[in-house]
C-alpha cells in the first residue's frame, strides 16, 4: 500500500469492480420486501452540479445501506427532458451560431435538441459513476423515451376522459422571451424597487375624482372598473350613489365596485381593476362580470386595444409615455418609491405577463384531495415532519393547474382538432374523424408541462399503465429524496398523480434535503463567485471526501453548509483510514492465524474488550441513525469511533504488543482484535465512504465476499469472555 490514499488511482477501477459483478442490479425476491428510491432525474441539458451532488451522496447512503442489509434494492436512475429549461438552453446553443429555432422548423429542431440531450445525458451517467452512484443502470429512463411518452398520453386520455382536464380561457403566466404559459410554481419572484402611481379618476357628473393606486400604470388601458373594500368607510358615501368614473386617456366610463379581496391598507385603498393582467382582476372580474380587455400582447408589446398613442410599445417604454401624458393633463397625484416581490420567468428570467389565454388544466382540487388524505393518515411521512404543514397549506388551498406550453420540446399534446369541430384526444393519431370519416386531423401545436410528465415519475418507469413485473413488485416505492425547493413543483404532484393513476401512494417516505450553502451560509450563485464544481472537487481530493463533507454535520431538511476546508478535513479521514489499514493489514499479512482463533487462543486485555463493547454500541447507534433518517448522526459517530477510539487508542495500545511483547497469544489476540474491528468499520464506513473501503477491503485477508458492496452489514456481536 502507498503511503497516501491516492483516489485518482483507484475510483474509476473500484466502480468498474462494482458494475462488472452486476452489484446495482437487484433479484427480485418475493419472499422479501425491497427498498426502492426513484432517482430525481436531473435535467437533461447541463452539467451536474453541487446539489445533484447533495441527492448522490444521501440516496447512495440509504441504498448502500440496505443492499448490505440483504433487502432487494433498486436505485433507478434517469434523465429529464425539462422542456422549458432545455429549449431555452439550446436556442442558446443556436443563438451563438446565428439561429434560432424558426429557421430550423420544429421536426428539425426537435431532432437537434434531442441529440443535445442525449450527449448531456452521457455526460451526466459518467459524473453519476465519479460521484460513488451505485445505481441500476440496466433500468435508466428518459422522460421522453417511447414507452415513457406512452403513459403519459395515456394518463393525459385518462384525465380528459374523467372531466379532470379541460380547454379554457383564463389567465395565466405568461413568458414573453419563451414564448409560453408558465404555471403558478414556475414564476420566480425577485425583490425589486419600482414607482407606486397614485392617479386621479375623475367621477362621472362631479367636480371630484378618486385617487387609484398601482405599480403598473401602463395595464391602465384595459380597466373595466375602480374597486375598493366594502368596509373602507372612506368610500362608503360613493358605494351608496353606484358612481361611476372616467378613465383617464381613454374616457371609457367604468362603475366603482366594492370587492373584499381589496386591501384598504395599500396605497389610497382605491385599485384599477384589469380583468386581462393580473389573476386577482381576473377573479374579481369574473364575480362582478366585467369585460376583458387585452393591452399587452403575448410578444411583450402595447395592442391595438391599448389606442394608437400606445400600440406597439414595449412595456416599460408604454409605462413612461402613459406617466408623462398624465402629468400633462393634471391627473398624475405623486408616486412614491416601492419595493415588492416581481414575478419573473424562472428559466430566463423575464418579467411575466399575466394574460388571458386558451390554455389546457388540470382540475387540481380533485386530485389533491386524495393526497392530502393519505399524509394526514400518515401512509406518507414527510422528513422532517414540519414540512407537513406546509405541504397541507399549499394543497388545502391549491388552484387548477395549467399544462399546456407554447414550445416546441416535449410531449405535444395528443390532442386532434377536425374541420368539422371534433375534438379527438388518443394516445397516437387517428386515422380519420369518427364523426366525418375525414382524415384532415390537426394536432394541437402546445406541449405537456414537464411536471406533468416528472409527476409520473415513480411508476411509469416500471412500464405502467403495463402490469410488469417490476411495477407489481418495486412499486410502490420506498424513500422520495429531494430537494424541499421542489416540495410543490414535484412531491405534492407525484402525490397525487400516483394515488389517482395506480390507486396506491407512490413513496412511503420523503426525505427533503436543504440547499447547499457556502461557509458563510450565502447561497452558491455564479455571480458570487462561491459556486463548488463537485466534479473538480472529486478530481482534486475524490468522492469520498466530498460525500462525507456533504452529510457531515447537515440534519433533514437543512441547509448544507460546504467548503473547502470541510471537504479537506474529509479529504484527511480517508487518509486517516488509509493509514489504519495500511498499519492493520501489514501485521494481518505477517500472520493469518487470527482467522482460526477460537476463545481459547486468546487473551483479551481489559482494552480489547473496551474497543469490543465501543464497536458494539456504534453498531446500535448507527443502526438507530439510519431506521431514523439521521445519516449526519450516522457518519459522525462511525467518524468519532473509527478516530478517536480505533485510531487513536486501540492501534497505539496494540501497536505495544505487536512490537514489544514477547507473547504470541498476546500478538495474536491484538491482530484479532484489529481484524475484527477494521472489517466492521470498513463495512459501517461503506454507505459513507465506499471507494476507500472496497479498496481496503480487497486487501483484507480471508474476505468471505467477492466485493465490500455486498457485504453483510454488521449485527451486534457476542465476543469471547
Amino acid at each position: 500500500m502507498e503511503k497516501t490514499y491516492k483516489p485518482q488511482k483507484s475510483e474509476s477501477k473500484i466502480y468498474s469492480l462494482w458494475e462488472k459483478g452486476g452489484y446495482f442490479t437487484p433479484a427480485i425476491d418475493y419472499t422479501k420486501l425491497p427498498f426502492v428510491i426513484i432517482m430525481p432525474p436531473p435535467n437533461a441539458n447541463g452539467v451536474l452540479h453541487i446539489g445533484h451532488a447533495v441527492f448522490v451522496t444521501l440516496e447512495d447512503i440509504m441504498i448502500r445501506y440496505h443492499r448490505m442489509k440483504k433487502d432487494p434494492t433498486l436505485w433507478l436512475p434517469g434523465a429529464d427532458h425539462a422542456g422549458i429549461a432545455s429549449q431555452v438552453a439550446y436556442e442558446e446553443v443556436l443563438s451563438k451560431q446565428g439561429k434560432s429555432r424558426f429557421d430550423l422548423g420544429r421536426e428539425e429542431f426537435y431532432k437537434q435538441i434531442y441529440d443535445f440531450t442525449r450527449r448531456n445525458r452521457e455526460i451526466m451517467e459518467s459524473q453519476l459513476k465519479k460521484l460513488g452512484a451505485s445505481c441500476d443502470w440496466t433500468r435508466k429512463k428518459f422522460t421522453l423515451e417511447p414507452q415513457i411518452s406512452k403513459a403519459v398520453y395515456h394518463t393525459f386520455k385518462k384525465m380528459y376522459e374523467d372531466g379532470l382536464i379541460y380547454r379554457g380561457k383564463r389567465i395565466i403566466n405568461w413568458c414573453p422571451r419563451c414564448g409560453t404559459a408558465l404555471s403558478d410554481l414556475e414564476v420566480k419572484y425577485e425583490e425589486r424597487t419600482t414607482k407606486l402611481v397614485f392617479i386621479k379618476y375623475p367621477i362621472v357628473d362631479s367636480e371630484d375624482f378618486i385617487i387609484v393606486t398601482t405599480t403598473r400604470p401602463e395595464t391602465m388601458l384595459g380597466d373595466t372598473a375602480v374597486a375598493v373594500n366594502p368596509k373602507d368607510k372612506r368610500y362608503k358615501e360613493l358605494l351608496e350613489k353606484e358612481i361611476q368614473v372616467q378613465l383617464p386617456l381613454v374616457g371609457r366610463t367604468i362603475p366603482l365596485i366594492a370587492d373584499e379581496r381589496i386591501e384598504p391598507e395599500f396605497g389610497t385603498g382605491a385599485v384599477k381593476v384589469t380583468p386581462a393582467h393580473d389573476p386577482v382582476d381576473f377573479e374579481i372580474g369574473e364575480q362582478h362580470q366585467l369585460p376583458i380587455i387585452e393591452v399587452i400582447g403575448k410578444d411583450g408589446k402595447m395592442t391595438e386595444k391599448a389606442g394608437k398613442d400606445y400600440a406597439g410599445l414595449e412595456v416599460i417604454s408604454a409605462r413612461k409615455k402613459i406617466i408623462k401624458n398624465l402629468q400633462e393633463q393634471g391627473l398624475l397625484a405623486k408616486q412614491e418609491d416601492y419595493f415588492h416581490a416581481v414575478g419573473t420567468c424562472d428559466r430566463c428570467h423575464t418579467i411575466i405577463e399575466p394574460l388571458v389565454s386558451e390554455q389546457w388544466f388540470v382540475k387540481a382540487k380533485k386530485i389533491a384531495e386524495p393526497a392530502l388524505k393519505v399524509v394526514r393518515q400518515k401512509k406518507i411521512r414527510f422528513i422532517p415532519s414540519h414540512y407537513e404543514k406546509i405541504f397541507f397549506h399549499w394543497m388545502e388551498n391549491i388552484k387548477d393547474w395549467c399544462i399546456s406550453r407554447q414550445i416546441w420540446w416535449g410531449h405535444r399534446i395528443p390532442v386532434w382538432y377536425c374541420q368539422c369541430g371534433e375534438i379527438l384526444v388518443d394516445v397516437k393519431k387517428p386515422e380519420t374523424c369518427p364523426k366525418c370519416r375525414k382524415s384532415s386531423l390537426r394536432q394541437d401545436p402546445d406541449t405537456l408541462d414537464t411536471w406533468f410528465s416528472s409527476g409520473q415519475w415513480p411508476f411509469i418507469v416500471f412500464g405502467w399503465p403495463e402490469e410488469t413485473k417490476d411495477y407489481k413488485y418495486f412499486y410502490p416505492t420506498t424513500v422520495m429524496e429531494t430537494g424541499y425547493d421542489i416540495l410543490f413543483f414535484w412531491v405534492a404532484r407525484m402525490i397525487m398523480m400516483g394515488i389517482y393513476c395506480t390507486g396506491k401512494i407512490p413513496f412511503k417516505y420523503v426525505y427533503l434535503h436543504g440547499l447547499v450553502r457556502d461557509k458563510d451560509r450565502q447561497k452558491m450563485s455564479k455571480s458570487k463567485g462561491n459556486v463548488i464544481d463537485p466534479l473538480g472537487v472529486v478530481d482534486l481530493y475524490g468522492a469520498d471526501a466530498l460525500r462525507m463533507a456533504l452529510v457531515f454535520g447537515t440534519s433533514p431538511g437543512r441547509d448544507v453548509i460546504v467548503s473547502e476546508q470541510k471537504i479537506i478535513a474529509q479529504r484527511r479521514f480517508a487518509n486517516k483510514i488509509w493509514n489504519a489499514a495500511r498499519f492493520v493489514l501489514y501485521h494481518l499479512q505477517e500472520k493469518t492465524d487470527f482467522l482460526e482463533a477460537k476463545q481459547k487462543d486468546l487473551r483479551l486485555t481489559k482494552k480489547d474488550r473496551w474497543i469490543l463493547s465501543e464497536l458494539n454500541s456504534t453498531i446500535d447507534r448507527v443502526n438507530r441513525s439510519f431506521q431514523n433518517f439521521r445519516f449526519h448522526q450516522a457518519a459522525e459517530e462511525i467518524y468519532n469511533f473509527f478516530w478517536h477510539k480505533f485510531c487513536d487508542q486501540t492501534i497505539e495500545d496494540i501497536k505495544k504488543r505487536l512490537f514489544k511483547g514477547k507473547n504470541p497469544q498476546d500478538k495474536l489476540t491484538g491482530r484479532w482484535v484489529l481484524h475484527r474491528v477494521l472489517s466492521t468499520s470498513l463495512k459501517l464506513l461503506h454507505p459513507f465512504m465506499p471507494f476507500v473501503t472496497e479498496e481496503i477491503y480487497q486487501m483484507l485477508p480471508g474476505k468471505p465476499k467477492k466485493a465490500l458492496i455486498i457485504e453483510d452489514w454488521p449485527k451486534r456481536q457476542t465476543f469471547f469472555k
